[in-house]
């Protein structure tokens, strides 16, 4: 009886201790345990370092513009140009160089052979595509974009371009 005695107190103690703090536990392999976090601090996330739409146009349409300017085609028998982009774009640049030689043409028009020259649809005859890769923004606030142009294995190569914004209009930095 003297076991007993000694015993109920610190079974009431234990019962009163689990009915006092109301709030469920919550084991950590379980889908709310996340919620339970109080007091943390959280850092920053950092910002987006992609480009919006529009900027990275901007930066396509200059870097295609400088390739459509150097004239890789000279040399050979290209009876088309084709630009890997969206058919939006593609109808800004045919715009902006309506008498190119070559013509720039819409890229459906394109047969693209693997491992071999692009072909013009049109004519069969072979034909260059060009295409433009643009990067994140770097650290010093300018961004890194690939201008290529391919009519086959031999005939292929690439621009790299440091490109920097200057209020609303970006312009070439660097080019290697």
């Amino acid at each position: 009886m003297k076991t007993a005695l000694l015993c109920l107190p610190l079974l009431l103690l234990g019962v009163t201790g689990c009915f006092t703090d109301k709030t469920p536990i919550v084991f950590s392999d379980e889908a709310g345990a996340h919620s339970q976090e109080t007091n943390v601090v959280m850092a920053a996330q950092p910002k987006s370092r992609k480009l919006e739409k529009a900027d990275q146009y901007q930066v396509e349409q200059i870097v295609y513009g400088y390739l459509l300017g150097r004239h890789f085609w000279d040399n050979g028998d290209y009876t088309a140009v084709f630009l890997q982009t969206t058919d939006d774009q593609a109808e800004l640049i045919r715009q902006q160089f309506p008498k190119h030689v070559p013509p720039i043409k819409p890229s459906y028009r394109a047969n693209l052979p693997e491992n071999r020259t692009p072909v013009d649809r049109d004519t069969g005859k072979p034909a260059m595509v060009l295409s433009v890769e643009t990067g994140e923004w770097n650290d010093d606030g300018s961004v890194d974009a690939i201008g290529r142009w391919y009519a086959g294995g031999a005939v292929s190569g690439y621009y790299s371009f440091v490109m920097k914004k200057d209020g609303d209009t970006w312009r070439i930095d660097s080019r290697k």
